[in-house]
């Protein structure tokens, strides 16, 4: 049972246990980290990062996710005019879309790698319980191609620098796997993107959505913001390590 399932209450209360356990609202906050399911599992762990945003910053909130399967269309963005969950509708943003497609050739609309199982739609549970004035874009990466990766993570960095959008990336590394996170955080802190990008692509990694969350990672350090993943307090809960948020300045590990 995932988070569709929940109330908007329910998803409320976990909003405001978590906000008492922070500092509160951050208004420098660009993109997320989040789990690609949210559940009784994670869900704590994913009010955190959703309970630290202040929605009257953002007009669009981009969900960057990956697809299991290689398909032609290597950049697919859904051709909905809103996306509903059980909260309610979501307009797309879609000039935003029309831009993606002018910007870059492997941008498409197209619907082939859309269904309800997305993560799109567990992210946008969180969305519409903090607000009901934003506008949603979903992107999927549909090819493991590091090229591709490095593709998306520049357009969506030159795209939208200087607009009042959050980006979310959906990706997700077990609790259990502290070796790998510790190996990865080392690869990110060095900057190393090349070794990043061979590790993940070699077959060792246990990450769940690698390409969603490179992508993340190219638009952290194009825009130098401090990477904070959520470690330390939440060791003994299960949920995705990978679970963080960055905001202003360079890309670091808290």
């Amino acid at each position: 049972m995932n988070i569709t399932s929940y109330s908007r209450e329910q998803i409320k209360e976990g909003l405001d246990k978590a906000r008492e356990r922070h500092e509160g609202v951050n208004d420098h906050i660009r993109l997320l980290f989040a789990p690609e399911e949210i559940n009784e599992d994670n869900f704590e762990r994913a009010c955190d990062i959703y309970s630290r945003l202040d929605m009257s910053n953002y007009d669009t909130v981009i969900i960057v996710e990956s697809y299991d399967e290689k398909l032609d269309k290597k950049l697919p963005m859904a051709s909905n005019t809103f996306f509903e969950t059980p909260l309610g509708k979501v307009p797309v943003n879609d000039y935003m879309r029309n831009e993606f497609c002018d910007e870059d050739d492997d941008f498409f609309i197209h619907d082939e790698a859309f269904t309800k199982n997305i993560s799109l739609f567990q992210q946008l549970m969180f969305l519409q319980t903090l607000s009901d004035d934003f506008e949603a874009l979903s992107v999927q990466i549909a090819d493991p191609d590091p090229a591709i990766v490095k593709e998306i993570g520049y357009v969506l960095e030159e795209v939208l620098a200087s607009r009042s959008a959050l980006l979310i990336f959906s990706c997700e590394l077990d609790n259990e796997r502290k070796e790998e996170f510790k190996k990865v955080v080392e690869m990110v802190e060095s900057q190393n993107e090349s070794g990043l990008l061979n590790y993940l692509n070699s077959g060792e990694s246990q990450i769940k959505g690698t390409t969603a969350f490179i992508a993340g990672i190219i638009v952290a350090n194009k825009w130098k913001l401090d990477l904070h993943f959520l470690r330390g307090k939440y060791d003994d809960y299960s949920g995705s390590l990978l679970t963080g948020y960055a905001d202003h300045q360079k890309v670091i590990f808290s």
